[in-house]
């Protein structure tokens, strides 16, 4: 007599097998319940800790097809014992800003929002610190060259919820025109933050320069050239200076708290959902 199945559900209706993957260190996924995603620093007794881009950590079951590995769901399991790569937590490697990095994360296609900066300099110096990052969120720094035509460009980009913008200004001091301009543009969606520092090179910490202090330059002089004059520094090639300076900086540990601060606000307020 034939035997039939007592399973009567048609087979595009089964759930379908997912890989296994070893909750391996530095592993970064995601848990579709919550949407946090991190990186794996930890895996015990059926649970696995993750850590995300900003030190914040969370503890999550290691339940069947529970995580997204590049979207893909998957099974996470306790790594293989005597593993090299499972003889306890780690810290996962971290971008140049401090974020936990994404490892063979691919440059997410570019959001309608951006992120405005003075000058070259400050836009290189945002590059090398914040750059992988960026690049995962999708989001395209632009320099203005200035903050005298920044009302009208703020018209012409008009921000909206799907296009947010924000605006990195130096010698952001109340009272100041740099001041009066943030506030006569800031709104619900364009969002200006700055520093106290009279130009992008004062944000990069003395002693990361081997210097004791960045020189005062009197007003009315060229604040570049007149710090190259005071510390030595060829003042007819404020270039090739600042490329020197670029070149100390390694991560966020290089710069001001101040400049540190504003910039991840702008990260943020350009990539609410």
């Amino acid at each position: 007599m034939r035997q039939y199945s007592a399973d009567l559900t048609p087979p595009w209706k089964k759930p379908q097998p997912v890989p296994e993957v070893p909750a391996d260190p530095g592993l970064v996924v995601e848990e579709p319940g919550t949407g946090f995603c991190g990186a794996v620093t930890g895996c015990e007794a059926g649970t696995v800790t993750l850590e995300d881009r900003f030190g914040k950590r969370r503890v999550f079951p290691m339940e069947p097809r529970g995580f997204l590995l590049e979207g893909r769901v998957v099974t996470l399991i306790r790594p293989p014992s005597g593993s090299s790569r499972s003889s306890g937590p780690v810290r996962p490697a971290r971008t140049a800003s401090g974020s936990v990095a994404v490892p063979g994360a691919r440059a997410r296609v570019a959001r309608a929002g951006r992120i405005y900066v003075e000058g070259r300099h400050d836009a290189e110096l945002v590059e090398k610190v914040w750059g992988d990052d960026l690049r995962v969120e999708g989001v395209v720094v632009e320099y203005l060259g200035g903050v005298d035509d920044l009302p009208s460009i703020v018209d012409d980009f008009a921000p909206g919820p799907d296009a947010r913008l924000g605006v990195l200004v130096d010698h952001l001091v109340p009272g100041s025109k740099e001041w009066r301009i943030a506030q006569a543009v800031t709104g619900e969606h364009a969002l200006v933050v700055g520093h106290p520092y009279i130009d992008i090179w004062e944000a990069v910490k003395p002693s990361s320069l081997g210097i004791a202090e960045w020189p005062r330059v009197p007003r009315g002089q060229d604040w570049k050239t007149g710090v190259c004059r005071a510390l030595g520094w060829p003042p007819e090639n404020t270039g090739a200076v600042w490329q020197a300076i670029l070149a100390r900086v390694g991560s966020y540990k290089d710069l001001e708290p101040e400049l540190l601060g504003s910039v991840e606000r702008l990260i943020d307020h350009v990539t609410v959902p």
